[in-house]
């Protein structure tokens, strides 16, 4: 274990999060907030600092294997959340530091679900700092880290693997930091442009900044007790693309922005993902409608909140807890289901659920024609092998820590479909499930026991399980494993 490699890399990751703790702190003074905003200022020249001096001992060797990247980047995560807490503890905000770190990890990891009751009671530095911490989880620190600071050639692959969402990452250009820079540039730009259109709507810079950060990073945190109900169709309708363009694997993007349309329109994974979403919008709708609901009203609620949750962004429009039976339960499955590998969003991913789906396939032909060669393909290619095992393996060890999560925390006496969902929002970093955690509801009234494992199932979900797991294998931490 390079343990001099990894102390390198964390203090670059306590000093970048010192550097971003300066937008609250600069929030806060725009807005005569002056005590938070002299907490966020302390906390973060604090965090420069140490950074800067615990990295002044430079490694022998740059080379990331695959053992000391799953280690930095559990690492980095859990460091980043202990300090992130730190500003909303010491303002008062959450005055208990668990809460705080249940807060900023939701944050962070872009779950979305909160412990608070009041929103508005917060500070506008509070309130952005909790934004922002989506818009810096959804893409990941360590990407960008690795856009914006040289290092070791092909061994940055490991890195960048552990980190980014999905059953596989490849390089869009030939250098692994030029493919950080770009995930990065095209990640500002998105986030820009809506923050843009919202302005257009009449949204306030603070609403509209705060918005754009939750929903590139498909977050979900709102800035109003009610999320986004009190806003204009208009704002809501932006923000239903966005979400649903953060939820597409950025490789798409990257071919649009070569010019490169059919390549972008023939990723299978895109198809896949359309058609999960306008399925599950037009099931729901006339479900809604069968049931009483205005087609209009209904088609424009239901495109928001399949969008918000499918991404795992977990903004609320309306309260879907109170939809027909049907409609929660197609609310679970877009849940179950995800966004695209590749994108800030959460779940299991479309693209391990066309793998699950094509194996069943091939396993159904080989059993009726058994000497027949089936190879299964995505893209037009052949999926290797080390690939559907990653996949298999995936969600053998998902159902492990969700069902051991459901138990857990069933010692709070809760009822089942709310220890469901609950873990279901926090190891999918959806936000928001259903009954006590709805969107109406929140985590407030969970054991510290409970928040813990919670905390613990945003933080697996957000690193796809494996890299937090490997911290607690003994192997991990011998010299020779």
């Amino acid at each position: 274990m390079n343990y001099l490699l990894i102390n390198f890399i964390l203090s670059r990751v306590v000093a970048i999060e010192g550097l971003f703790l300066l937008l609250p702190a600069i929030t806060g003074l725009l807005y005569g907030e002056t005590t938070d905003a002299f907490v966020y200022f302390t906390v973060g020249i604090i965090c420069i600092i140490a950074g800067i001096l615990s990295g002044m001992v430079k490694p022998k060797s740059n080379t990331f294997y695959a053992k000391e990247a799953f280690v930095a980047v559990s690492l980095s995560w859990l460091v980043m959340s202990l300090i992130g807490a730190l500003p909303l503890c010491i303002t008062r905000a959450i005055p208990h530091y668990l809460d705080a770190l249940f807060e900023i990890v939701s944050g962070f990891t872009t779950t979305g679900s909160s412990i608070l009751t009041n929103v508005e009671a917060l500070s506008h530095a509070n309130l952005i700092w909790r934004s922002f911490s989506h818009w810096i989880g959804g893409m990941g620190v360590l990407v960008f880290i690795l856009a914006v600071l040289p290092m070791s050639g092909g061994s940055t692959m490991n890195l960048m693997k552990a980190e980014s969402p999905g059953p596989s990452v490849g390089k869009l250009v030939p250098r692994m930091q030029q493919t950080a820079f770009l995930l990065y540039a095209i990640y500002f730009v998105l986030t820009v442009i809506e923050v843009i259109l919202l302005l257009l709507g009449g949204m306030p810079l603070f609403d509209s900044l705060c918005h754009s950060f939750g929903t590139t990073g498909t977050g979900g945190f709102g800035i109003k007790n009610d999320s986004l109900a009190s806003y204009s169709t208009y704002s809501q309708n932006v923000i239903t693309i966005f979400m649903f363009l953060s939820g597409i694997n950025f490789t798409f993007f990257y071919y649009l922005l070569i010019r490169k349309v059919k390549d972008a329109l023939a990723l299978e994974e895109i198809r896949w993902y359309f058609g999960f979403y306008i399925g599950a919008v037009l099931l729901i709708t006339l479900n809604l409608v069968a049931n009483g609901g205005k087609p209009g009203q209904s088609l424009q609620q239901v495109a928001f909140q399949v969008a918000s949750v499918i991404t795992s962004t977990g903004y609320a429009t309306t309260d879907y807890n109170q939809w027909p039976e049907f409609s929660r339960y197609m609310m679970l499955f877009a849940m179950f289901i995800g966004a695209c590998a590749g994108s800030t969003g959460g779940g299991v991913k479309v693209a391990r659920i066309v793998l699950y789906l094509k194996q069943i396939k091939k396993e159904l032909l080989q059993q009726i024609h058994p000497r027949r060669i089936c190879v299964i393909k995505l893209d037009k290619k052949g999926v290797e092998h080390e690939t559907i095992r990653s996949c298999n393996v995936f969600i053998m060890t998902w159902i492990a820590v969700f069902l051991l999560s459901i138990m857990l925390i069933s010692f709070d006496n809760f009822d089942s479909t709310t220890n469901l969902t609950a873990v279901l929002a926090t190891l999918n970093n959806i936000g928001p499930g259903l009954n006590m955690v709805g969107p109406s509801g929140n985590f407030s009234e969970f054991s510290y026991f409970s928040k813990l494992v919670l905390i613990f199932d945003m933080l697996a979900g957000r690193l796809e399980l494996i890299p937090i797991l490997i911290l607690f294998h003994p192997a991990t931490w011998k010299k020779k494993a």
